[in-house]
């Protein structure tokens, strides 16, 4: 969950398997993930509630790989919280059509 450009090669442990809108939600800090390795955060005063209806299931977890040492880490999770999570948006409006 931390940018490639903060370290350089990007471990098994920092990244998530997310479709490609999900992806690009979770870089400009509308999305991330709890303390629980599970649950989804969604930064609702950025993200239309009908937006969030149609790319999550109602109980937003995250599948958890069998094998947890193919888990997100949870130290990369709470880097993304704190420094991607609820971020500013740039001044250019984003459109969800």
């Amino acid at each position: 969950m931390r940018p490639v450009e903060t370290w350089g090669d990007v471990p098994m442990r920092n990244g998530l398997a997310l479709s490609g809108t999900l992806n690009w939600m979770c870089d400009r800090g509308l999305m991330s993930v709890a303390d629980d390795c599970e649950t989804i955060l969604v930064s609702h005063n950025k993200v239309p509630g009908d937006v969030v209806g149609r790319l999550l299931v109602l109980d937003a977890k995250l599948v958890r790989p069998v094998d947890q040492r193919n888990a997100p880490h949870p130290e990369n999770l709470r880097w993304h919280r704190e420094n991607i999570f609820g971020r500013a948006l740039p001044d250019k409006p984003t459109s969800w059509k």
